[in-house]
């Protein structure tokens, strides 16, 4: 990044997700890495922020190497994953939040002749986004948000009878949803350095039959605003790290051991005078330096 200013990098899939953060963030300006993948950087008004967004696409291994990308190129202090999901949950419904504490990969196992035996993996979510999340919801009557983990599956669940659903419910039974690329976006920040990341979900459908209705009816494009009400709402929470400059520093081109005192990279006017008591053998004296 050219400047300095304290950047959240916020990651999506889908275009309506994109479009709902997009709405929040003024004075854009587009950047292209080198590898081709595309920001735009901008404002989030009333904050300190500066919003680097970017539209992934689908699935985790694609978001986490891109992600990856993202933050070696762009050095953001924080990252957020927002969009929609399906709820494994009767009483998580459609239009609420979900805020991963932690995301489970689902796919990771062995498989014997006894069947298919789980290692799970999971990655917590950063514990000051979600204090921060916390905190904002109180004050969000029209959010009714869930502190839970979150499953990521590489497989749009549209069938709750399913193998698979049946695997998630035995194995992963506290996950509140679904979804396709939030573990790849936390390892990522994970590996870069303990990179402050929480993934926020909208509820779109029920991850059952009726998936293709609910969508049909626009529950994606609420959900998506829901979640990104929350994380706008966490960043207003959540501020940047103080920067060095604001910190009590010594005062430059003076530094102080022993006998001397170091004018290295000091301005002065006129003449300074230092006293010394035993530079010549006991004897005190003054010494003009100009």
């Amino acid at each position: 990044m050219p400047d300095m200013q304290p950047t959240v990098l916020v990651l999506t899939a889908l275009p309506l997700e994109y479009a709902a953060i997009r709405a929040h963030v003024e004075e854009r300006e587009e950047r292209v890495h080198r590898d081709g993948t595309r920001v735009e950087v901008g404002r989030l008004t009333t904050t300190s922020w500066h919003v680097a967004l970017a539209e992934l696409g689908m699935g985790a291994e694609r978001a986490g190497v891109l992600t990856t990308q993202l933050i070696d190129w762009l050095r953001p202090e924080a990252v957020l994953f927002v969009g929609v999901a399906g709820s494994l949950k009767d009483d998580i419904e459609i239009g609420d939040v979900v805020v991963g504490t932690q995301v489970y990969e689902i796919h990771g196992g062995k498989q014997t002749p006894e069947g298919f035996l789980v290692r799970p993996k999971a990655l917590p979510g950063s514990h000051a986004l979600e204090q921060a999340a916390r905190s904002a919801v109180r004050d969000m009557p029209g959010v009714r948000a869930h502190f839970v983990p979150i499953a990521t599956g590489d497989v749009v669940l549209a069938d709750a009878e399913s193998e698979i659903a049946r695997f998630v419910r035995r194995n992963y039974n506290d996950a509140g949803a679904i979804e396709l690329e939030g573990s790849g976006a936390l390892r990522a920040a994970h590996l870069s350095g303990q990179l402050n990341a929480l993934v926020i979900r909208g509820i779109s459908d029920r991850a059952d039959a009726e998936k293709h209705t609910a969508d049909a009816s626009g529950s994606q494009q609420r959900a998506a605003e829901q979640a990104t009400a929350v994380a706008v709402a966490v960043l207003h929470k959540h501020r940047p790290r103080e920067s060095s400059s604001d910190s009590e520093e010594e005062p430059q081109g003076v530094t102080y051991g022993g006998d001397h005192i170091d004018f290295r990279g000091g301005t002065f006017h006129g003449p300074v005078t230092g006293k010394a008591d035993h530079l010549l053998r006991g004897q005190s004296g003054a010494h003009s330096l100009t």
